[in-house]
């Protein structure tokens, strides 16, 4: 155990974690988290009208189609190395 290698407090059980809902069923052994109060306060904002316009950095002439994708297996291999996440992430 963590107390023997470390002095500890016994401390309640957590309910959130960085934003994050903690919920636990003990009778079917589940735990699992949830991120629906970050959901609720961004759709509060979108119904608020708190939220401005943004444009998005890039020219909005560009047209985009399916010849600008990955053709040969290099190309492939390089576009699978990139996170899908980080990549709209960064637009």
């Amino acid at each position: 155990m963590l107390s023997t290698q470390f002095s500890m407090k016994r401390l309640v059980e957590a309910s959130y974690i960085f934003g994050l809902k903690i919920f636990r069923n003990r009778s079917k052994r589940m735990l699992g988290m949830t991120q629906n109060s970050y959901v609720e306060k961004v759709l509060q904002k979108v119904q608020d009208g708190t939220l401005r316009k943004r444009f998005l950095p890039m020219r909005h002439w560009v047209r985009m189609s399916k010849k600008q994708s990955p053709k040969t297996d290099e190309e492939l291999k390089r576009m699978l190395d990139i996170p899908y996440a980080s990549a709209v992430g960064i637009i």
